[in-house]
């Protein structure tokens, strides 16, 4: 993409509901500042699935592009002209992007910024992994492992509808799901990869049983953060990933297909959202 003349004034937001708690504005602010983009805006709105169709539709040409986060990721998607193949595969969009011409471009950055958050930390490939949870989040979880886990997935689930939302998941995209009963999630800390994609509160017990020796944990949360799980996980040794990582290399990916500026400023991205969380 043509990169966006720095002079001329642009907006961009995220939208999502409840929208107060996000990072994205910090994130997005900030590589603004260091990319010398002065005019460029970049807000939060609370919108719903109802509101959207219509907040969509109310924008002008100086908009540049969305980020988007629940309840809206797939209600989107019927808005847009085109959806990477990256969306469809998991039906579920987190940036929009405006073009010059007017068409409205659809993409999912969360996929490919967990596998950048993981190359940051050494892992490029696994012979096996584990996820913890099966919500949205695991089915991204699910799309990434495909790209570089060589092995089967075991997905811990709590219902049988979760886990036969997991197996279709697994179908689609390609990898070998195998599930198993939360009540048997203290297994799962023995794999090379464990992806924790439940809500605060819910791996905590979990902390006691992380293993002597664990591989990497890419657990999402980022407040509060550290999490139980991440605490023991790191004072055993092991690699974390955090949420705040995700959050940073999905958010590196937007700005750089909404500005068409190369390389956005990871290291000064994270710098803020990390002090953003202290403050609060």
């Amino acid at each position: 993409m043509k990169a966006r003349d720095s002079t001329e004034a642009r907006r961009a937001a995220v939208l999502g509901s409840p929208i107060a708690h996000s990072l994205s504005p910090v994130l997005h602010r900030a590589a603004y500042q260091e990319l010398g983009l002065a005019h460029w805006s970049y807000d939060r709105f609370e919108v719903d699935e109802a509101a959207l169709a219509g907040f969509v539709e109310g924008l002008d040409a100086s908009w540049a592009g969305l980020s988007l986060t629940m309840p809206l990721k797939r209600a989107v998607m019927p808005l847009l002209d085109t959806v990477s193949d990256t969306a469809a595969s998991v039906e579920a969009v987190n940036t929009v992007v405006f073009t010059e011409d007017g068409r409205r471009t659809g993409d999912n950055t969360d996929i490919p910024g967990m596998i950048a958050a993981l190359r940051e930390r050494g892992v490029d490939q696994v012979e096996s992994a584990a996820v913890l949870g099966a919500g949205a989040t695991a089915s991204s979880a699910l799309a990434a492992l495909s790209r570089i886990c060589t092995g089967p997935v075991t997905a811990y689930v709590r219902s049988a509808a979760r886990a036969d939302e997991m197996r279709q998941w697994g179908e689609r995209l390609g990898v070998r799901v195998r599930i198993a009963d939360w009540a048997e999630a203290d297994l799962a800390l023995s794999a090379p990869l464990v992806v924790a994609t439940t809500p605060a509160g819910a791996t905590d017990e979990l902390a006691k049983a992380v293993p002597d020796h664990p591989g990497t944990l890419f657990d999402v949360l980022y407040h509060p953060w550290p999490t139980a799980l991440a605490g023991a996980w790191s004072a055993r040794g092991g690699a974390v990933v955090g949420g705040l990582d995700l959050l940073v290399h999905q958010a590196v990916l937007q700005v750089e297909q909404m500005t068409g500026r190369a390389v956005a400023p990871l290291a000064v991205m994270r710098k803020a959202g990390e002090q953003a969380l202290a403050a609060r």
